[in-house]
């Protein structure tokens, strides 16, 4: 007996495709998009962006082979990826604010909120689901960050945007503060166009604003050099000739994102969860790096910046205060927790008071 997918007729497909995207709609994203499973190109980039050695330490970016470029290995069966996008950015939240107070504490913007690996995943799975009411034995699995799928490529090629110098993926009417999700299908739905265009013209304000200057050049980032990778991914002492460029980021980055043009379109969310928690998006650099393990693991629970670990919570926040206007308060909070910390931390205190009393 035939399955009911190769008894669905091309109406029958386009039409389901018309429903997905009511039902993305009406899940609280901004736009959906389907793809082929040909990535070709973006595989061929990825290897010669490892051989280079960019990825510093995240060996996980190495694994499991061509699978991050081939869909259909990560979940056999699979012709389409339908690729979503949810803006993040929280209603009268300042870009960049807190960047030019170095006192405060700079946490990058998607981070403020509930993590959203859970609250996406849990949409995706629910839209895979209303597929599968129409078409009973579709199957499909639903990431969200989380595996190893290249999300800014296949966006690209469902046509959500093109990938900026920056590496972003960048859409016209709605800039760069998005998340992106997608849904691996054996369900042949109409492909849309993929974005070929690229917007970003001769501009390359994303390249100089960069404060660590990670970028090698257009479309190529040293994550080594990266300040999102040097305060959530590294473990272990942050280089200290890139201390300085980091500033009173604490966690992640929003610079090459800043300084992006097309992000005067970007778009605020009507996502709650992704609201500030624990007053961060208005926080001091000394108030937060008084918190105790048990504060932070409170004030942060069911948030990213979970990933980045108490220890290195302390290491980020030391370089920062090492950035900040010189205060006898600051260094006395320096002193005052050196004893407390682990030889890792007291080190990035040293550096900071060293910096403090220059």
């Amino acid at each position: 007996m035939p399955s009911q997918i190769t008894t669905l007729s091309p109406a029958q497909l386009q039409q389901l495709r018309q429903k997905l995207n009511s039902w993305a709609a009406d899940a609280g994203f901004q736009q959906v998009g389907v793809t082929g499973v040909d990535l070709q190109e973006h595989e061929d980039y990825l290897q010669s962006w490892l051989q280079q050695g960019y990825h510093g330490d995240m060996g996980y970016m190495a694994d499991h082979g061509n699978m991050r470029s081939r869909p259909a290995e990560l979940l056999p069966g699979t012709v389409r990826v339908i690729s979503l996008r949810m803006d993040y950015l929280a209603p009268d939240i300042s870009i960049t604010e807190q960047l030019q107070d170095k006192s405060q504490a700079y946490i990058s913007r998607y981070a403020l909120g509930r993590d959203y690996h859970k609250l996406i995943r849990k949409r995706l799975t629910q839209l895979g689901k209303q597929l599968q009411s129409e078409v009973e034995d579709m199957g499909f699995r639903a990431f969200v960050d989380s595996a190893p799928v290249l999300e800014r490529a296949l966006a690209n090629r469902s046509g959500l945007g093109w990938i900026g110098k920056n590496t972003m993926l960048i859409n016209r009417h709605a800039g760069s503060y998005f998340f992106l999700g997608e849904i691996l299908t054996d369900l042949p739905l109409p492909e849309d166009e993929p974005y070929l265009k690229d917007h970003c013209g001769r501009c390359t304000s994303c390249l100089e604003i960069c404060p660590t200057q990670a970028f090698v050049g257009p479309h190529v980032l040293d994550a080594r050099r990266c300040i999102s990778y040097l305060t959530i991914e590294l473990n272990g002492p942050i280089p200290p000739e890139l201390r300085e460029g980091m500033g009173n980021r604490i966690f992640g980055c929003d610079d090459c994102q800043i300084g992006c043009p097309w992000n005067r379109f970007s778009n605020s969310t009507g996502e709650a969860d992704f609201s500030p928690r624990a007053n961060l998006d208005k926080a001091s650099l000394l108030e937060l790096f008084a918190w105790d393990e048990a504060t932070f693991l409170k004030n942060t629970e069911g948030m990213p910046i979970r990933r980045t670990g108490y220890e290195n919570w302390l290491r980020n926040i030391a370089v920062a205060l090492g950035n900040a206007p010189a205060s006898l308060e600051i260094s006395a909070a320096l002193q005052q927790r050196r004893p407390q910390v682990s030889p890792l931390v007291q080190e990035h205190i040293d550096w900071a008071l060293a910096r403090q009393q220059q």
